[in-house]
């Protein structure tokens, strides 16, 4: 395979990506031009990082396109006929590069290692053996929905089931809003619970996350949101603070009287205006804190 590499402002690079991938590339990446340089911009709000370019330009001033093609000859032809075409302004091709055949899937799964939650629960990969000290083990691959215990938002929610769950007394009823790939559905019957409804307007997370229940010998039920049904003692939604805002009437109403709320997928800088949406309905405190990201926690009176 080779690699073609192409230098693009701003304002071309979602065209020239659509005209790579009609010119047979397997696939599209776009990096920043001026990364590791004082040039450098945020331009997605990375935690601790002000979004302002990004909130001007979709996309940065440069950004270098890479296209993986299955030979030589088809990525020169991608170039010519790019180069050849009018309208694109300031594209420079950078070269090409041949990229090794490699075991992709070995690769891939090289990256992955089990995930600590707390010492005695820990997300393994199908291919690792549990860590000696893992007392709960949740067996979660990566896949097409989001969630397998990599990122700081579903680690923290993981932590707060762990803290709070009560084994001898097993939470009846757990609602998980959004659930990717039902990761903390499944944290929450490992943990005991029972009744548990996971719900995602993807489809495809509702796959994922029948398949992963039962890779993890649990019960649970799935669907689209309108499954969420009644009042829950927990409800857990890993989302983000944008429609986080907009749920907040949804999400407060299924919480009963005492219930717990988690709420994730929210920045240090989002606090404020999620405590305040919330308002009205559950008074939120900050649970817990990771890399920027923040956990925010509630009880209904």
């Amino acid at each position: 395979m080779v690699e073609l590499m192409l230098l693009a402002p701003a304002g071309e690079v979602e065209r020239i990506s659509d005209a790579l991938m009609e010119l047979d590339a397997l696939a599209v990446t776009v990096e920043d031009a001026d990364a590791d340089t004082p040039d450098e911009a945020p331009i997605f709000g990375e935690p601790g990082m002000p979004a302002t370019f990004g909130e001007q330009i979709r996309g940065w001033r440069h950004s270098v396109l890479k296209a993986l093609f299955e030979n030589e000859t088809l990525a020169t032809e991608a170039a010519t006929v790019l180069l050849a075409e009018e309208g694109w302004s300031d594209l420079h091709v950078q070269g090409l590069a041949p990229v090794a055949e490699q075991d992709w899937v070995r690769l891939t799964q090289s990256q992955f290692d089990p995930v600590r939650i707390t010492d005695t629960f820990w997300i393994v990969p199908s291919w690792h053996e549990p860590p000696a000290q893992a007392r709960r083990v949740m067996r979660l691959d990566p896949g097409l929905a989001f969630g397998t215990g990599t990122h700081p938002t579903t680690r923290m929610c993981l932590r707060w089931i762990a803290g709070h769950a009560d084994v001898a007394t097993p939470w009846p009823r757990v609602l998980d809003y959004g659930c990717g790939s039902g990761i903390l559905a499944i944290g929450a019957a490992l943990h005991g619970a029972t009744g548990i409804d996971a719900v995602d307007i993807d489809t495809a997370a509702v796959e994922s996350t029948l398949a992963n229940a039962q890779a993890n010998g649990v019960t649970l039920h799935a669907g689209l949101p309108d499954q969420a049904n009644g009042s829950y003692p927990v409800v857990l939604a890993n989302i983000l603070s944008a429609p986080l805002k907009l749920l907040a009437p949804l999400l407060c109403g299924h919480v009963e009287a005492g219930g717990s709320l988690v709420l994730a997928g929210i920045l240090e800088r989002q606090i404020d205006e999620l405590t305040e949406a919330y308002a009205p309905w559950i008074a939120l405190e900050v649970g817990d804190r990771e890399d920027g990201w923040v956990l925010l926690t509630g009880r209904r009176a």
